[in-house]
């Protein structure tokens, strides 16, 4: 037997939710060989052997819902940013979702395209035509882990047919269900949708219905942020479900929550709803972060007509007294159809995150900065070109356990690489889950906090031989302490590295060692 890495002495998660046991686990190039415990050569036969008494020895974890599609373009600039999620054991990233991704479009669309993605990615990054594209971008920009992309639907309408608030064309809508399909053909790994954000916004259920059919024929999920998910959730996710049941994808609802103090307690609702839905034939999950704070972009706390047109026309728009007036009245009153974030909570609610040239404004509140908050939020747009993002304190912990316990919810960070000072789930969600959720609160057991992370998301976005620890699966693999796993990021620190996670795996190379970031760079874009 020929290895490189014997892992000898652990207790297996497995990544399916049985309950653990002893086994050594063998790495022979970027495949796992399952052995007893002391099956491997006694020597170790050449290999590197860890000794992983006291530890245990999981699938790396898959993050189901990221936004880090550029953070590894962006070279030295997003290297610290990049490291994170491996670094609390995450081997896959699936991103490009709630609807934004840097693909497809048009090639007189990209200019405008990339310009608006600014805000959203963290600095100048490239927007491609194809998937193709994306993949070899990605292939000369090293990374620690693996990455996977869905399609979004608010790149894709963009991609054809700008920001304009309109309906689409049957020209215009059968070239994005063309760009889609060449996506998936092409090995991108599902569509997503984010309905509170321009352009996504202004696309109706029968244009998502007709995008989601191209993702069904391919076999691949439609992944949605809820148009509303705030006083209006449960409006919300039945569009999801006509969604899928009118086009035949499977529906994936990404972080799932109910925000707001309108929405407060409706978890007792939404969640019963999707089990019942499950029980009735639809393929139906959905995945959560494990915090009572969200984080998007201080753009998203203004009235969808503001963002009309992408990021100049908001800027204009910002810069007339006038036009600040109808967004201040537009949050105080509400519009049909708009979550209103601000108006579900309050200015005193959303904290600038990332504001690269106003770093002192970082970690405090739209309020705290004074005078008239929407004045402030324009301002503050203005000066950093419409790049602020911001987190917004805006859910309750009973929901956030009752969607975490549910048993069709898998974990998604929902991370922002961006600098400044990001949400602490971009370093902190998956130890979090360990520590915090199961350890100390006993939510649910080891092993079931680990198919969460693992086998549950391989198996709903299709990813063959992942998230489990069996013989010819793909070498990922975790190996942390079950007593002391825990998140280090705090909103001060949003940076800071967990506690507990002992080596990090990715396609049988160590990216992870003892706890540190290794050199090595084993990770590639991953596809069905």
């Amino acid at each position: 037997m020929s290895l490189d890495l014997l892992i000898t002495g652990g207790l297996v998660a497995d990544g399916t939710g049985a309950p653990l046991r002893p086994a050594d686990v063998g790495v022979s190039g970027d495949r796992l060989v399952l052995l007893p415990p002391g099956g491997g050569p006694a020597d170790g036969g050449g290999a590197r052997v860890i000794d992983a008494t006291g530890l245990v020895v999981a699938p790396g974890f898959i993050d189901v819902h990221t936004h880090s599609d550029a953070v590894t373009l962006l070279g030295a600039a997003g290297r610290e940013l990049a490291a994170a999620p491996v670094r609390m054991g995450v081997t896959v990233e699936i991103c490009g979702n709630c609807g934004s991704s840097l693909f497809p479009a048009l090639p007189e669309r990209v200019p405008a395209l990339r310009r608006s993605s600014r805000a959203g990615f963290g600095g100048d990054i490239p927007i491609f035509t194809d998937y193709a594209g994306f993949v070899r971008a990605h292939e000369e920009a090293p990374r620690s882990n693996h990455l996977t992309s869905l399609v979004g639907h608010g790149t894709l309408r963009a991609g054809v047919l700008g920001y304009e608030d309109r309906p689409a064309t049957p020209a215009e809508l059968a070239t994005m269900c063309a760009l889609l399909d060449d996506a998936l053909a092409a090995g991108a790994a599902g569509l997503s949708t984010g309905l509170i954000y321009t352009p996504g916004t202004y696309g109706d259920t029968a244009e998502v219905v007709a995008l989601a059919r191209v993702a069904a024929g391919h076999g691949k999920p439609y992944v949605t942020h809820l148009r509303d998910e705030m006083s209006r959730v449960e409006e919300a996710l039945e569009e999801a479900v006509e969604i899928a049941r009118r086009s035949g994808a499977a529906l994936h609802v990404s972080h799932h929550k109910t925000a707001g103090r309108h929405a407060w307690g409706k978890t007792t609702r939404t969640l019963p709803r999707i089990a019942e839905l499950r029980a009735q034939g639809l393929d139906v999950t959905c995945d959560v972060y494990p915090y009572t704070e969200g984080s998007t972009s201080l753009s998203a706390m203004l009235p969808p007509w503001a963002n009309d047109g992408g990021t100049e026309a908001l800027l204009d728009r910002l810069r007339d007294p006038g036009q600040r007036d109808r967004m201040r009245r537009a949050i105080e009153e509400g519009v049909p159809g708009w979550e209103n974030t601000v108006g579900n909570g309050g200015w005193d609610r959303i904290s600038v995150a990332c504001a690269a040239r106003h770093p002192e404004a970082e970690g405090r509140t739209i309020a705290e900065l004074g005078g008239d908050p929407v004045d402030t939020a324009a301002e503050l747009l203005l000066a950093e070109d419409g790049e602020v993002t911001i987190i917004s304190h805006s859910m309750r912990e009973d929901d956030v356990q009752r969607v975490l316990a549910g048993e069709f919810t898998m974990i998604g960070s929902d991370g922002v690489p961006k600098p400044g000072h990001p949400h602490p789930r971009l370093a902190g969600t998956f130890p979090r889950v360990l520590g915090r959720y199961s350890r100390e609160q006993g939510l649910f057991p080891l092993e079931v906090a680990v198919h969460k992370m693992t086998g549950l998301a391989a198996d709903r976005f299709g990813l063959a031989d992942r998230g489990v620890v069996r013989d010819g699966a793909h070498a990922d693999l975790v190996l942390f302490d079950p007593e002391t796993v825990s998140d280090g990021a705090t909103y001060a620190e949003p940076l800071l590295p967990p506690t507990g996670i002992t080596a990090v795996v990715v396609a049988g190379r160590l990216a992870v060692d003892e706890g540190r970031l290794t050199e090595d760079r084993p990770g590639r874009i991953i596809g069905r």
